[in-house]
């Protein structure tokens, strides 16, 4: 810091009197600002200076929040709004506000500030229709404050009136809160879901910007996107990239993405509050209370679907035993294969050494669009004559399959749409209406912690294979059980792309289970360190 302050010292010095008075053109509105971040608190700081459109910041009590609220709308902007669930809750920011901008200006009985040009107004949504009061009131500016404690309607309602008459004024959402501790304040963990939700499959850093719009379905589901380019809704939730002609008319089904993140702030990041004690309150209460609030956890205490055919603790369970090499350099005994030949699926690889699997190696469609480039990926990391299960579903494995038989391969084509003859392992003896509903179970039964002797499974700490396993649910037919499709998987209101790495590893524990049994009953392979490769992916057996 002292380097720093000695570069800046040095550089000032260095001006002339026309570089001086510009420099001070520059920093005064700065210097002469009602409010600042603090300094000390990087994310306060990460948070104001921000180019998101919808923000959520916060995390744990004390970070700063509401005072982040207050500081935007009195420096950033001409017309602000916050709100709070009720009345009452406004006597803090309004305790703030006259704090840092005083009482000339303020009427006490609306809770508006007209001050230097600017207008705040507090508010609140307790009422039925209370957000109805808001329709037509432009602002350029509006914050929720314990966003957690309001309903998802109202809050997509109010922001709805973002706009300024004025083209160069920014305008921007924030939303303050810690995570949410009652069903209201769900809806945050899927707005937010790249930075909150561990299952996510392409998670973000904080601070970092994503492309979103909402879907006009009935609920309202947020949709990720790569780019900012304006998409066209062909139906409630299938979209494509929209035409410049279709923009330029303005057509209803045209959106425009806006930027998202999420910006954490906890209670040690407030230089005021972290050495006062009151981490001590927290730590005293309850879980999963005392996560969400100490630790800023928006998804402790949240509950698996109810459908869902692998729990979720499960696999962190299996993801927890995971080790960088295989116990016992155990030799390899089945490899998954999830081809993919062109579009934007990705041909996977998962590689069983016994119950340890290595991690998961993946290419996209594009880059692997013949099917001697999907054999060439086996040939590649396979080891110890595993045994190799390839997905002939969609038509792309026949071709890989020949390859790798034309290599004297020995190949075992999975097919999930086939019949199963076989039944659960439980009392209840279920059978299975496909392949696919048979193989998805065995993993579930596999993970299972109150088996005989546990699970051994060990899974690598890959978020997409949390995600891909946790993301099927399951539904009992006159058939029998039967596993949500791999194309409902792929819609935007679900996982919103294929599930590649967790079929993957279903087949490689399944259909390779058989040749594990065959091992198991000769003398174990060891395999001596230098007959691992150290790939892109990590350590491969």
């Amino acid at each position: 810091m002292a380097s720093a302050f000695a570069e800046l010292e040095e550089y000032v010095n260095s001006l002339d009197d026309k570089g001086l008075k510009e420099l001070d053109q520059i920093i005064d509105p700065e210097l002469n600002s009602l409010w600042l971040p603090d300094p000390d608190n990087e994310p306060q700081t990460q948070a104001y200076y921000s180019k998101a459109d919808l923000m959520l910041f916060g995390g744990s009590p004390g970070g700063g929040k509401s005072d982040l609220l207050v500081g935007l709308a009195l420096t950033q902007h001409l017309r602000s709004v916050i709100f709070r669930a009720q009345a009452v809750d406004l006597r803090a920011l309004e305790e703030r506000i006259l704090a840092i901008a005083g009482r000339d200006g303020w009427n006490g009985a609306d809770k508006i500030l007209r001050k230097n040009g600017k207008i705040l107004e507090l508010s609140h949504l307790a009422k039925p229709g209370a957000e109805l009061s808001h329709q037509g009131r432009a602002r350029d500016f509006i914050g929720f404050d314990e966003g957690a404690q309001l309903a998802k309607a109202k809050v997509s309602f109010v922001m709805g009136w973002l706009r300024s008459v004025v083209p160069t004024q920014r305008r921007r959402v924030v939303i303050a809160s810690n995570p949410p501790t009652g069903g209201e304040g769900e809806w945050l963990c899927e707005w937010f879901a790249p930075w909150v939700d561990d299952k996510f499959a392409d998670p973000a850093k904080p601070g970092e910007l994503r492309w979103a719009v909402t879907a006009p379905d009935r609920d309202a589901t947020t949709v990720w996107l790569k780019e900012g380019h304006p998409v066209f809704f062909e139906t409630d939730r299938e979209y494509r990239k929209a035409t410049q002609e279709e923009i330029d008319e303005e057509h209803p089904r045209v959106c425009q993405p806006l930027t998202r993140t999420f910006i954490p702030s906890m209670l040690k990041d407030n230089p005021y509050l972290a050495k006062s004690g009151y981490r001590a309150q927290l730590q005293a209460l309850p879980e999963p209370l005392r996560s969400q609030l100490l630790n800023g956890d928006f998804m402790a205490g949240r509950a698996d679907h109810e459908w869902q055919v692998i729990p979720t603790a499960w696999v962190k369970e299996a993801q927890s035993r995971w080790t960088p090499r295989p116990p016992d350099n155990a030799a390899m005994t089945a490899i998954g294969v999830d081809v993919a030949q062109g579009g934007a699926d990705q041909s996977t690889l998962a590689c069983r050494h016994g119950p340890w699997y290595a991690e998961l190696v993946s290419k996209p469609g594009v880059e692997t669009p013949k099917p001697s480039d999907v054999a060439g990926m086996v040939v590649t990391y396979r080891r110890n004559s595993a045994t190799v299960i390839v997905d002939m579903g969609g038509g792309y494995g026949g071709g890989v399959s020949e390859r790798l038989t034309e290599n004297e391969i020995s190949v075992v084509k999975y097919n999930g749409a086939n019949e199963s003859n076989a039944k659960t392992n439980d009392d209840a003896k279920l059978g299975f209406v496909n392949k696919r509903a048979e193989i998805h179970w065995r993993f579930r039964e596999a993970l299972d912690p109150d088996q005989d002797g546990g699970s051994l499974i060990a899974l690598p700490p890959d978020p997409q294979v949390l995600a891909d396993l946790t993301a099927p649910r399951w539904k009992l037919t006159t058939r029998g059980i039967q596993i949500e499709s791999k194309e409902d998987l792929k819609k935007p209101e679900r996982l919103g792309r294929s599930p590649d790495k967790g079929d993957a590893v279903v087949m490689a524990w399944s259909e390779g289970e058989k040749a594990l049994i065959k091992k198991m009953k000769s003398k174990p392979v060891k395999v001596p360190v230098e007959h691992y490769i150290e790939g892109a992916q990590g350590w491969m057996g």
